[in-house]
């Protein structure tokens, strides 16, 4: 078909194409080397490409690529320049990893960044490598890159059903749809296995295991499907972005798509099966589509019933659908299957009796000639039809109201106005007849046929045509009050006066339906422009429920009801069903939120409910349920209607999300607020009491040993005062620590320790403390030298056993043990065990100022866990409390470990 004029790109879309072309310009492009597993050379084609560019003249930088122990492909790397990897210290170990802010401060040509779903270490800016490549490509880096199709976070449970092997690390599809490019390298899988055989794929140890699990050719060949499938959709999407960028009207069968076009017939839910059927035969996507003439508009009820229900049925068969509107429905078909590049329609074949049908001159023959007639180049297949199938019903129970608001008795006023026009003409004209010719007597009604049409529409404006011709033979051609004719020229006078006026009302009535669909996706563009406004000031969720339960109101009219979430991400919901609106089952709210799919009217989940629930999707989770019950239940099964309902969802989620975000942002500045105020008050206290406790205790333990020596009361007393001292010197010691260490201030020295050395250090710095308390330790003297910082490790110890003896009972006993890769410190007492409030909750248990109780006599300020949680944290360890087998309380401390370094012989 050649280029149609009338074929433009929307204005919106090229606003937005041309500000994302501006951000594109500014970002690095990502290339993706994309296989259906490991072994089919993308590394190696990916080096390949590299080399060319590198002898081209562009600077190539190698961020990090696996070799996987190929020689073929550590070749490649010959004349590279390779970024060093960073060291990043785990659990005892040094790991390799990429260096991004290396890459970020060299900024190469293009950066060569393997294995794209690759889980970096603990600790590092992103969890993720594809969230690195991301920041690389916002500073304008050209990045390439490689995947497997299992690593896909969409397909990862299809792969895992295919192959019986769960992959842990994927990347989100929108990583690999927005790539700029994407090179697919591909093997036969016989090809591929034969690699692995000849150990090329992973060494020989590895390729014999694979071969039994991974490498089988039957999910070689799945795999292989999946990734030329997927990389066939990411092609299909540069296909459509250019033909919407080059203004293309042409359809290209590049995929052969199918636009299922639906009629008013009956019948017409064959045309939506057939359609599915084709689409799945050919395993293509397809559109179903209905027209709305101002024709069609007059369609009574049930028939515009059936047309909604057969929508329906193309929603649930998979079917994009779409209600369009125009005065030409062959026109606007062919203009969407242009849009959609669909090379296919489908038209159904309505039953035509008598001859009209035997001679094919009416119905689907005709729309079928008209469609090949305006697009030559596509393939129409007309179904036939199957009068055995299922006949469609009405896709919703309809209202008594809504009935009774159809019924014909409605438009009653509208014909009372043609004909009281008609009159009111006649009465207007009848003085003017000695005064003007008849030919000015028959404007005055067609100008009153011409007001009919554009006020009240078609029917009342042939209506008016009738009687105005009537009346005009009755009372001004001669002979007058009769509707004989004296002269055969009034007969053409009728004729064509007859004529303008259906016509005219035509032409009005066209124009007064594309007039009020403009109309109405003004209103609709209006009020989503209106609530986002409104919600976008809006501070609190209350605030959003009630915008946005006004504007569901007035664009399905009836009554809406927004329910949000509580504190506990658990839905609000009425408290009675008095308080609910009625008909309204919370039941169903409840079911619509915890599935996250809408359910009730017009759903095919508790259809026969009045209320339709849509659960309200944020990003991160949803945020609440929208329950309406509109004024007339079809409208939420019109294509636009619902997704004006959808985007209205989606508003109201988002600005639910966005104000739970400000209150959680504001919590959290509270609380930080609070953090440093209170260690900003413990760090100057502990400093400014701690000179003076330090005196006070030399003085009391100089008192204590004065000379002559003090009688029995008086060195009691000065016992007593050393003991209350190092108690408050012990606390403040705590606050100063924990200062410290919320601040950072505090680097660890790790060095090779004996953890019997500090086990027994920490007993003795912990004399006081335990006052006599019998202490056991049980530590192996062939524990290996650990790696950590002794004073700190000192400390931890220390506290456990001064808790031990504040909250338990003797014997305490303190253990030391290693396995592979830890060291396990244990401090247990024999008291009465944690306190209730804190068992099975370490984390309130290692919190600052919690203690066993609140009121008690029991000296101390809850931080001594904490500090111990704190220690061991920047250990990258882990502290543990749990009550004991037999009675008491046992914490264990476990620090990672690894092997320590030979010693040489002297």
């Amino acid at each position: 078909m050649a280029y149609n004029a009338d074929y433009r790109p929307d204005p919106d879309q090229l606003l937005e194409q041309l500000r994302g072309d501006e951000a594109r310009a500014r970002r690095g492009k990502l290339r993706i080397y994309f296989g259906a597993s490991a072994g089919v050379g993308k590394t190696y084609a990916m080096l390949s490409a590299a080399q060319r560019e590198r002898r081209a003249g562009r600077d190539v930088l190698v961020g990090v690529v696996e070799t996987h122990g190929r020689d073929d492909t550590a070749e490649l790397l010959a004349g590279l320049e390779a970024l060093p990897l960073r060291d990043v210290p785990y659990r005892g170990r040094l790991l390799k990893e990429f260096d991004l802010d290396a890459a970020l401060a060299r900024k190469p040509g293009v950066l060569l960044v393997d294995e794209l779903a690759h889980s970096n270490v603990e600790g590092s800016r992103h969890a993720k490598r594809w969230q690195d490549v991301q920041e690389l490509l916002e500073a304008g880096i050209d990045v390439w890159s490689a995947l497997n199709v299992q690593h896909l976070e969409s397909l990862n449970g299809t792969v895992g059903a295919i192959t019986g092997i769960r992959v842990h690390e994927t990347v989100p599809d929108t990583v690999l749809d927005d790539a700029d490019e994407i090179i697919l390298v591909d093997v036969t899988p016989d090809e591929l296995m034969a690699r692995l055989k000849a150990g090329k794929v992973y060494l020989p140890h590895q390729a014999e295991r694979a071969a039994q699990n991974f490498f089988r050719k039957g999910n070689l060949i799945a795999l292989r499907e999946i990734a030329l499938r997927r990389t066939a959709e990411h092609v299909e999407d540069d296909v459509r972005s250019y033909r919407v960028e080059q203004s293309i009207a042409s359809v290209w069968n590049t995929e052969g798509a199918i636009l299922a076009c639906i009629g008013a017939h009956e019948g017409a839910e064959q045309t939506v099966r057939t359609a599915a059927r084709l689409a799945g035969q050919l395993n293509v996507r397809w559109h179903a589509v209905y027209v709305e003439t101002p024709r069609l508009q007059r369609l009574k009820v049930a028939q515009r019933d059936r047309v909604l229900a057969v929508i329906k049925l193309a929603e649930e068969l998979g079917a994009v659908t779409a209600v369009l509107s125009g005065s030409d429905a062959a026109m606007e078909l062919v203009a969407q299957a242009q849009l959609q590049n669909c090379a296919t329609l489908v038209v159904g074949r309505p039953h035509l009796p008598g001859w009209a049908g035997r001679l094919g001159l009416l119905g689907g023959r005709t729309m079928t000639r008209r469609l090949a007639a305006l697009a030559p180049t596509l393939d129409i297949v007309e179904a036939g039809r199957a009068d055995s199938a299922r006949r469609l019903g009405s896709a919703v129970r309809r209202n008594p109201e809504e009935d009774s608001a159809a019924a014909w008795h409605d438009n009653l006023p509208r014909y009372a106005w043609a004909v009281g026009s008609s009159v009111a003409i006649t009465l207007l004209a009848l003085p003017l007849l000695s005064f003007f010719d008849l030919a000015n007597i028959v404007m005055l009604f067609l100008l009153g046929t011409v007001l009919v049409a554009l006020k009240f529409g078609r029917g009342p404006a042939a209506l008016a045509a009738f009687l105005n011709v009537a009346a005009f033979d009755y009372f001004f051609v001669a002979p007058r009050m009769s509707f004989a004719v004296s002269d055969v020229q009034y007969l053409v006078t009728f004729g064509v006066m007859l004529v303008v006026g259906l016509l005219t009302g035509q032409l009005t009535a066209g124009l007064r339906f594309q007039a009020g669909v403009s109309s109405s996706r003004e209103r609709r563009a209006q009020s989503l422009f209106e609530l986002t406004r409104d919600l976008s000031a809006a501070l609190l969720s209350t605030q959003v429920a009630e915008l946005s339960e006004a504007a569901v109101r007035r664009n399905f009219g009836g009554e809406a009801l927004v329910l949000v979430t509580d504190a506990n991400d658990q839905l609000a919901l009425p408290a009675d069903s008095a308080s609910a609106p009625q008909g309204f089952d919370s039941s169903v709210a409840d079911w619509a939120f915890r599935n996250e799919q809408a359910a009730g009217l017009a759903t095919s989940t508790l259809s026969a409910q009045p209320w339709h629930y849509v659960p309200l999707k944020a990003p991160m989770r949803v945020r609440g349920v929208l329950a309406l019950r509109p004024a007339q239940s079809r409208w939420l099964l019109i294509p636009e209607q619902l997704q004006q309902l959808d985007t209205l969802a989606r508003q109201i989620a988002i600005a639910l999300e966005r104000v739970h975000y400000v209150e959680i942002a504001q919590q959290a500045v509270v609380q930080m607020e609070s953090e440093r105020l209170r260690n900003t008050l413990l760090a100057a206290i502990s400093h400014d009491v701690r000179t003076p406790l330090t005196a006070l205790i030399g003085l009391a333990e100089s008192l204590e040993r004065s000379s002559p020596p003090l009688g029995d009361p008086q060195a009691e007393t000065a016992r007593a005062m050393t003991q209350q001292a190092r108690q408050l010197s012990a606390l403040v010691t705590n606050l100063l620590d924990m200062a410290r260490l919320q601040n950072g201030g505090v680097q660890l020295r790790r060095e090779w320790q004996s953890a019997e050395e500090v086990v027994g250090s920490a007993i003795r710095a912990a004399r006081h403390a335990l006052a006599g308390c019998e202490v056991q330790t049980d530590v192996a003297a062939d524990l290996p030298l650990v790696e950590f910082d002794a004073v700190l490790m000192e400390r931890v110890l220390v506290n456990l056993l001064e808790n031990a003896a504040k909250y338990g009972a003797p014997p305490v006993v303190v253990s030391a043990s290693v396995t592979a890769d830890t060291l396990v410190f244990t401090v247990r007492d024999h008291g009465p065990g944690l306190p209730a409030q804190l068992q099975g909750g370490e984390a309130g248990l290692f919190d600052k100022f919690t203690r066993g109780e609140v009121e008690s006599a029991t000296p101390g300020v809850g931080l001594g866990l904490a500090i111990c949680k704190a220690v061991v944290d920047a250990h990258r360890g882990q502290i543990q409390a749990a009550n004991a087998i037999g009675g008491g309380a046992e914490f264990r401390v476990i620090l990672p470990r690894r092997e320590p370094p030979a010693f040489e012989q002297a």
